[in-house]
């Protein structure tokens, strides 16, 4: 969406659409939810990719704000390094997905405790890799779309593992890559300074139709938060990764 747009909200189109090239559909708070049903994703796996980027206005202070003044605009577009860059706060996100299939059952695919998941058995959600260094690839966790019957609603967070919070210093996107139909994003893009763990967006079956909801709900603890707060009920403890 352009800068100006920005400034006359009731110019949005009803999602906020890249261009051809990029034929994505990005979600707001203006435009929250889409249905993966009506945009015949309703097959092969759901690919769901966590990336981020940290800005280099937070490492270098306020130093180059002189020369953005020649140009007003860039005041709005700040630079930005990968978070493995040195002198960068080291911050290691990760992604996650609560789940409730139709049969009741309940749990976590996470990188904590290395609960990593099945794809083609229960719970049909599998994590791929743990990038700890915000590297191009990020975070990938797949969903199984041809169980969707078995699937209840899920929930996918992001969370600062055993570091200083530090969400309004990276630039994180989650994006969704069905098997057919255009690609979900949705940025992180809320400043939530102390927050420690963000619930991205729902996947919901109602009566038989795949409904994607943009939350970014912010909170200042972590997954049993994120738990209270969508009434999962599921009993928490502390995790860790194992070492690399």
């Amino acid at each position: 969406m352009a800068f100006w747009d920005s400034l006359w909200p009731r110019r949005e189109a009803q999602f906020e659409s890249g261009n051809a090239s990029t034929n994505s559909i990005v979600l707001s708070r203006r435009h929250a939810t889409v249905s993966l049903t009506k945009q015949g994703a309703l097959t092969g796996n759901l690919r769901v990719n966590l990336s981020w980027r940290m800005r280099t206005s937070d490492i270098e202070g306020r130093s180059r704000q002189s020369g953005r003044l020649l140009r007003p605009l860039k005041l709005f577009q700040p630079d930005v390094v990968q978070a493995h860059t040195q002198g960068v706060v080291n911050v290691d996100l990760d992604l996650g997905c609560m789940y409730e299939l139709k049969d009741g059952t309940k749990g976590v695919v996470q990188p904590l405790g290395n609960l990593i998941g099945d794809l083609n058995g229960p719970p049909y959600i599998r994590l791929s890799g743990d990038d700890r260094f915000g590297a191009p690839s990020g975070e990938t966790v797949y969903v199984n779309l041809d169980q969707r019957d078995q699937i209840k609603r899920l929930l996918f967070f992001v969370y600062i593992y055993d570091q200083t919070p530090a969400f309004d210093r990276t630039h994180a996107k989650v994006t969704l890559y069905p098997g057919n139909g255009p690609r979900i994003e949705i940025e992180l893009d809320e400043r939530a300074p102390q927050a420690r763990s963000c619930a991205v967006f729902t996947v919901e079956n109602i009566k038989d139709e795949l409904i994607v909801r943009r939350e970014v709900k912010f909170v200042y603890g972590f997954q049993s938060e994120l738990d209270r707060l969508y009434g999962w009920g599921m009993q928490w403890g502390r995790g860790y990764k194992t070492r690399t």
